[in-house]
């Protein structure tokens, strides 16, 4: 992106009455957002959804003059900026009809990383909600999974801080520009951050700090990652907007369960039983409903152990894979009476103890 289609480009984002989903759908018709503000405004109301309103402020000279000092500030502060059509751009993202058209980072973060989970809950966790926390990051750690999340307090640092101890990349998106951090006390934490990932955000540094920015901000956590995974949350909160987000995307959304009376439950419980998440009751249910594999070197050969040990439930799905040969996941939780989430955990146990291996159509078989 050269630093002129940039600046015209910082020029439409700055358009109050349009958003992003109207800048993208006129840079799709008028080529750039160069030819955008250079083209007759008359014909830009032939498009469909562009009415007389979203264009009552568009050819304003101040949008050009902010965008000139938000580019001093991107050359300034070397700022990486990525259009909504550039290469450069998150693939997840991309396909979010409401992504931003320019995402602005800093840091070191490197997106050809496959696997992308973002992991969000309540500000005020629980003791038992920052265990299970560490414990998912911990043991997601071979498969070198990003770790997404919204750099707040609770949950969100806690995802951030155990995945630089587990030197994992990790992602912060902002609900503010560049230009300053929020909360102040986890400004300690951004050398770490930069050095294993970084910040990501689509607010300027002109733009004034705003609670409701926080709302905006989540789509960019649900949309850049393939799964959002929810650790807990109260009836109402911002995580609880991050899944429905997701699940718009038609993204997978996971649940932590918790007692009926814990009030940090609540969210977790009604997303699971409104089957708008997975129940997450094993971090291993990640890479078994996301299809994950592990990747050399970490990953263990996929051969028959001569004296390995099963416990008695991998026994029995063992002797009912061996007497029945391939198999699918429905039809082995049916057979060995266990429930699904179950099931899934235990036969990626016995896949990494090598004596099942996974097949396409969710099938299994003894190795």
């Amino acid at each position: 992106m050269t630093e002129n289609d940039l600046f015209y480009t910082l020029a439409l984002q700055h358009v109050p009455n349009i958003g992003d989903i109207t800048a993208k759908r006129l840079i799709s018709h008028c080529g750039t957002a160069e030819a955008v503000l250079k083209e007759k405004r008359q014909n830009l109301l032939k498009i469909g959804g562009v009415g007389s309103v979203i264009l009552s402020d568009l050819f304003k000279s101040y949008h050009l003059q902010a965008a000139e000092k938000e580019i001093d500030f991107i050359k300034s502060n070397k700022i990486k900026v990525s259009y909504f059509m550039g290469d450069h751009y998150p693939p997840k993202l991309k396909h979010c009809i409401d992504g931003p058209i320019l995402l602005f980072q800093s840091g070191n973060i490197n997106l050809k990383q496959q696997q992308l989970i973002s992991i969000v809950g309540a500000r005020k966790i629980t003791t038992s909600g920052m265990a299970f926390c560490e414990e998912l990051v911990e043991t997601l750690a071979p498969y070198n999974p990003i770790i997404i999340s919204g750099f707040a307090y609770g949950t969100d640092i806690t995802a951030h801080k155990v995945a630089i101890k587990n030197k994992l990349q990790t992602i912060a998106c902002l609900a503010h520009g560049l230009n300053q951090i929020y909360p102040k006390t986890h400004k300690k934490y951004m050398i770490d951050m930069e050095k294993n990932g970084g910040f990501f955000t689509d607010f300027w540094s002109s733009d004034s700090f705003d609670r409701n920015n926080f709302l905006k901000r989540n789509r960019i956590i649900a949309g850049l990652s393939e799964a959002t995974i929810v650790i807990e949350s109260a009836e109402k909160g911002g995580s609880l907007v991050t899944a429905d987000i997701a699940n718009s995307y038609n993204r997978d959304v996971f649940a932590v369960p918790g007692r009926t009376t814990d009030s940090q439950s609540m969210g977790c419980n009604n997303l699971i039983k409104h089957q708008k998440a997975h129940m997450l009751t094993t971090p291993l249910d990640v890479p078994y409903i996301l299809n994950w594999e592990l990747e050399e070197p970490n990953k263990p050969a996929i051969q028959k152990q001569l004296f390995v040990e099963l416990d008695t439930t991998e026994k029995t799905i063992y002797s009912y894979l061996k007497e029945n040969e391939k198999q699918q996941l429905d039809t082995i939780a049916i057979n060995c009476k266990m429930p699904i989430f179950k099931i899934a955990s235990v036969l990626l146990a016995m896949e990494l103890k090598g004596v099942i291996r996974p097949l396409p159509g969710k099938l299994f078989e003894v190795v």
